[in-house]
């Protein structure tokens, strides 16, 4: 299955997301369980959203936490191992992109899809993590924020490195939560080259606070 090359969700993706998303959220909610916090704060309309990566678990955990369809960028080197993975995650919507070379070609579609309204995932760390902090976050899920004048959306995961952590696949019933923060405004930062790296540190300093406060509890 090739990408898909224009914006929007895919039609039979999002019929089957829209039948998923509740026994979905049932499930997650009652068999690890997963708990959610701060839903009403994700904004109406066209949003970049940005989450810490622990687990395979995450990005269904930030559509249950956010309930509504999203188009992820996923770096390449995540396909060619199997068949399943590459065609589930392109048939729903998946944008690829290189980690080698400038992805100009993915970032025009993402910045298309906010242009329609649509919603755009990425992970800054790039890359699942053992532990938070242990990555510098890149500046990708604000810039395109910035470049598209749209929300960026911090999600704080905690537990889905317990429950399906990396270096392991399985599965193990650990509770998870999951923090939608309050979203960061590129207009709230001073325009120019610097606006990206500002609303990246504000990123890293509201997740990590999230992180914190719920370890600490």
């Amino acid at each position: 299955m090739r990408p898909r090359s224009e914006p929007g969700f895919p039609a039979g993706a999002s019929r089957s997301w829209t039948l998923a998303r509740h026994p979905a959220r049932w499930l997650f909610r009652a068999w690890f369980p997963l708990t959610l916090e701060g839903t009403e704060r994700t904004p109406s309309g066209p949003v970049v959203v940005a989450a810490n990566h622990f687990s395979h678990l995450d990005p269904v955990i930030i559509g249950i936490a956010i309930d509504r369809p999203i188009r992820y960028l996923a770096v390449d080197e995540l396909y060619g191992n199997s068949q399943f993975f590459d065609g589930l995650t392109l048939w729903l919507g998946a944008i690829p992109m290189s980690r080698t070379r400038a992805p100009l070609g993915a970032l025009r579609l993402a910045l298309a899809e906010l242009a329609e309204g649509g919603t755009v995932g990425l992970f800054p760390e790039g890359v699942r993590v053992w532990r938070w902090g242990e990555i510098a976050p890149r500046r990708g899920a604000a810039w395109l924020a910035a470049r598209a004048g749209v929300p960026l959306l911090p999600v704080a995961i905690t537990g889905s490195d317990e429950a399906m952590g990396r270096g392991t696949r399985r599965i193990s019933r650990r509770p998870m939560h999951a923090a939608v923060l309050d979203p960061i405004l590129p207009d709230d930062f001073p325009p120019g080259r610097e606006r990206p790296g500002s609303m990246t540190e504000e990123w890293a300093r509201r997740i990590d606070g999230a992180i914190r406060a719920r370890y600490e509890a």
